[in-house]
């Protein structure tokens, strides 16, 4: 039989397997010798008080079963015959990638289409931009295969209530190549190290089953026929270069592709302003943040993982709080155009670096900036762009990034010298808190007060606050049917994931792609209405 048990262990205690193995049995009131097998089901670090502690869920096996966990199932993908039908996806990032997979579980022909180059190319050209100062508009850490996470930290945690779809895609992401830790741990991450051979592979069985995959191919426009009940319908798009193709259309362009947005709305594609949050990098020394949160001066010792810190709280109305924190990790420059200047975070799988960033932001809502409301729907998007144009100009119209110490940033004034920083083209200093906007620079500053309270140390001379970190989300959406999953006003096209407005992350995009795939076999009547979640993706879900 199978059971299941909650343990409190220390850290060493919860790297001994022996010893976790012992602790369960006894729990269970069971003789280590009637244990067949002990496996972690879920994984938490507990590290409120000075003592830390580990969470652990703990599945045993006894009697006649001898594994404590059922072994994954993998899903099956079978070459399709040659009558499948075609779906359109335009963007291969987790939207489009899983929607492709999904697409050939439901018997679909995909084919993606993405303007950027495939993994190996495009970790090429990021290396290429960091020698020369030079952004390839077409592959950069926003564009190409896998989309912005690809080079990311890896996060897979997400605010989506649908577990279900939430289990489905991370057991797909074990059975192309992640651990399998990833299915325990309260904060699962794969890695800017390892995420591009799990995307490769993904790639590589959509080809093998009979779909398709074109790099360096960007979409220009949708195909659009007047229907009889007086909307219109998406039968295609045309690419750069004048082809044609035919199909209903996942549109997956990631959260950057302002271009593309700019040409839909110019053919009469509704779409809406939408909120975002915009700020800066923060950057600490990776010990000292081991040293806040694990409450010693040791650090994180022998048996923690490098420490992560989630802060939130209200400003003046206006959320501000931590976005995508990188343990062990290092600042990128993550521009997609020349004469932009915006930074993210990543880091490896082992979080080993020597300093730790998150993203620090401010909740924008449509209507805050009146000076931008003239642009309508592209307000929030115009005012994007002139920052980072803003920020650019700051570095000297170079790749550096303009920073500050965050006690000067906090007080007003220049900063004399910068820290050490693991941004790779290097950073000038710069008043930050004067190139914001008032309205985020000053949420900020008092945002940064008040988790210096919270944590004494988190707010110090160590730290740099480096910009512009903007592309935090898509600032326009694209509104859909609840039900149907497509363009209010378009049928065939079903707005995806994060750059349509409806996800805000690795998972939470993966899972919107899946679900307008079952939308779209629904409509051709491929499965059944009930076989096929079909309710609204949570918007503005977290990384």
């Amino acid at each position: 039989m199978r059971e299941t048990t909650e343990l409190r262990l220390t850290p060493q205690e919860a790297a001994d397997p022996a010893e976790i193995r012992r602790v369960a049995a006894r729990s269970l009131g069971l003789s280590a010798e009637r244990v067949n097998d002990v496996r972690i089901a879920r994984r938490s670090i507990d590290a409120r008080k000075k003592d830390i502690l580990v969470n652990l869920t703990v599945s045993v096996a006894t009697g006649d079963d001898l594994t404590a966990l059922p072994p994954l199932t993998p899903v099956e993908f079978h070459t399709l015959p040659e009558e499948a039908p075609v779906v359109l996806i335009v963007g291969a990032g987790p939207a489009g990638l899983f929607a492709a997979l999904r697409a050939l579980e439901h018997g679909m022909r995909p084919v993606l289409l993405e303007r950027g180059h495939d993994v190996d190319t495009r970790r090429i050209d990021i290396a290429e931009m960091s020698r020369n100062g030079e952004v390839n508009p077409e592959s950069n850490y926003c564009f190409g295969e896998g989309g912005a996470g690809t080079f990311s930290d890896g996060k897979l945690y997400t605010r989506s209530k649908k577990r279900g779809d939430n289990d489905a895609v991370m057991q797909l992401l074990v059975q192309f190549g992640a651990k399998e830790e990833i299915l325990c741990d309260s904060h699962p991450h794969i890695g800017s190290d390892l995420l591009p051979h799990i995307i490769k592979h993904i790639r590589e069985k959509i080809i093998e089953c009979g779909g398709e995959v074109r790099f360096a191919t960007c979409a220009d426009s949708l195909i659009l026929t007047d229907t009889a009940d007086g909307k219109r319908r998406a039968e295609g798009v045309v690419l750069a270069g004048g082809e044609r193709l035919y199909g209903p259309v996942i549109l997956a362009t990631g959260h950057s592709a302002r271009d593309t947005i700019r040409r839909l709305h110019a053919q009469g594609v509704e779409m809406e302003a939408k909120g975002f949050a915009m700020g800066v990098r923060l950057e600490h020394p990776a010990s000292l943040i081991d040293r806040l949160q694990y409450h010693s001066p040791d650090g994180k010792g022998k048996y923690l993982p490098t420490a992560e810190y989630n802060y939130v709280t209200q400003v003046d109305g206006r959320g501000v709080y931590s976005f995508c924190m990188c343990p062990g990790g290092v600042v990128v420059p993550a521009m997609s155009a020349p004469g932009e200047s915006v930074v993210n975070g990543m880091s490896a799988s082992a979080r080993g670096g020597r300093w730790s960033n998150s993203g620090m932001v401010v909740e924008i809502r449509p209507g805050d900036y009146p000076e931008y409301e003239r642009y309508g729907v592209f307000q929030l998007l115009e005012l994007q762009a002139d920052l980072e144009r803003r920020f650019f100009r700051a570095a000297a119209d170079t790749l550096k990034a303009p920073a500050q110490r965050m006690t000067d940033f906090v007080a007003g004034r220049p900063s004399a010298d910068l820290p050490a920083s693991s941004y790779p083209a290097g950073l000038v200093p710069g008043r930050v808190d004067r190139l914001l906007p008032p309205g985020i620079a000053g949420r900020l500053q008092k945002g940064f007060r008040t988790f210096g309270f919270k944590s004494k140390g988190f707010l110090t001379s160590e730290a740099t606050v480096i910009g512009l970190e903007s592309r935090t989300s898509s600032p326009v959406r694209l509104p859909r049917d609840r039900e149907t999953m497509q363009h209010i006003g378009i049928a065939g096209l079903y707005p995806a994931g994060e750059g349509a407005g409806y996800a805000g992350g690795i998972i939470s995009a993966a899972i919107d792609g899946r679900r307008c795939i079952d939308a779209l076999a629904r409509s051709m009547g491929i499965v059944a209405e009930d076989t096929a979640a079909s309710s609204e993706a949570t918007s503005g879900i977290g990384r």
